[in-house]
């Protein structure tokens, strides 16, 4: 599942909320979910802790992860 695809389900404030929590500000969440940042691998890992395993590493950082 993508980050994307994530946040369908997720209640309004759900993206502030998981910004908090990492530490980022929402746009940097933002421009994640749309493609138009990366994330470090370090957040990459975060996030992927943050939603349970629902948004695979490999989906954020294929270049990194997609082994």
């Amino acid at each position: 599942m993508t980050l994307q695809e994530f946040f369908l389900n997720e209640p309004h404030g759900a993206k502030v909320a998981m910004a908090k929590a990492l530490g980022i500000s929402k746009t940097w969440i933002s421009l994640i979910i749309n493609g138009k940042k990366v994330p470090s691998p370090v957040l990459t890992i975060a996030i992927c802790q943050y939603t349970k395993g629902k948004v695979a590493r490999k989906s954020l950082r294929p270049d990194i992860f997609g082994l």
